[in-house]
């Protein structure tokens, strides 16, 4: 395992369940992997430092075939390497810390969203178009729609 911070391996970040399911590649390119470890680094240790309870990722870099299979939008930034989705023993409990964290400036991301009623929560390095939105999702009849919180 090759360890990017203390809680955090490069593994981790490019597993896919679904990639390894239907044998297609899911490797980052040396960009991609940059911002895998600026992800770590700059946003998810910080969180588990001050969490102090395990967090897991159960999506971070996607390949863009891994991306279209599982639905991704085509602008996601996990094809990037610039995004995560994880979980926690207590999502709600994790994503107020979040917040907190933002609003303390001990961290800046590009959106950090609570994901249908804390399922998951999507963080994301931030960019020219998102810095520090803080979002929920919300299914409807038409699809997926995100309100600021």
């Amino acid at each position: 395992m090759t360890k990017i911070t203390e809680n955090f391996t490069f593994e981790e970040l490019i597993h896919s369940t679904y990639a390894e399911k239907y044998h297609i590649p899911n490797l980052p390119s040396k960009e991609e992997h940059k911002c895998l470890i600026r992800l770590a680094e700059t946003i998810l240790q910080p969180i588990r430092d001050s969490f102090g309870l395990p967090i897991k990722i159960t999506s971070g870099y996607r390949s863009l075939r891994v991306n279209s299979a599982v639905g991704g939008s085509r602008t996601s930034q996990h094809v990037k390497g610039e995004a995560a989705d994880i979980t926690s023993s207590d999502n709600k409990k994790l994503m107020t810390l979040i917040t907190c964290l933002i609003k303390d400036g001990k961290i800046e991301v590009g959106q950090v969203i609570n994901e249908f009623d804390y399922s998951w929560i999507h963080i994301s390095l931030p960019t020219s178009k998102h810095h520090n939105e803080v979002l929920k999702a919300i299914k409807t009849k038409k699809g997926t729609k995100y309100e600021r919180i």
